[in-house]
């Protein structure tokens, strides 16, 4: 399918798609005449990465563990374990900020706040 029709049928700009392959999220064969022709798996691949954003991942994890999803013996198992260690980390970085605002709320009216 050609690249107008994969962005409609995925929800997403052209300008998107052009920029996942270039980033090599997506790989679209050339024709002849220059066009992108791209396997209608494509359009379930594009919803994978826009969900796997919304659930805090950058496209750099998504690219990276994508190939390690496609290869896993479990993807199941795999994907969990995936989830399991994103949680960790916003976890681990919930914690920093719970950190930083008690630091920050502490120095609210002392006059000087940046004093240690």
């Amino acid at each position: 399918m050609r690249i107008g029709e994969l962005a409609a049928q995925a929800g997403v700009s052209r300008d998107t798609v052009r920029f996942y392959e270039k980033i090599g999220l997506l790989e679209g064969r050339r024709q002849a005449n220059g066009y992108r022709d791209f396997p209608p798996e494509t359009v379930t691949w594009l919803h994978y990465v826009r969900t796997a954003q919304t659930l805090g991942f950058t496209l750099a994890e998504i690219a990276r563990h994508g190939a390690q999803l496609r290869d896993a013996p479990d993807g199941a198992e795999a994907l969990s374990a995936l989830l399991r260690d994103k949680i960790r980390i916003i976890d681990e970085r919930m914690a920093e900020l719970a950190s930083l605002r008690a630091d920050l709320d502490a120095r609210v009216g002392t006059g000087c706040p940046l004093r240690g």
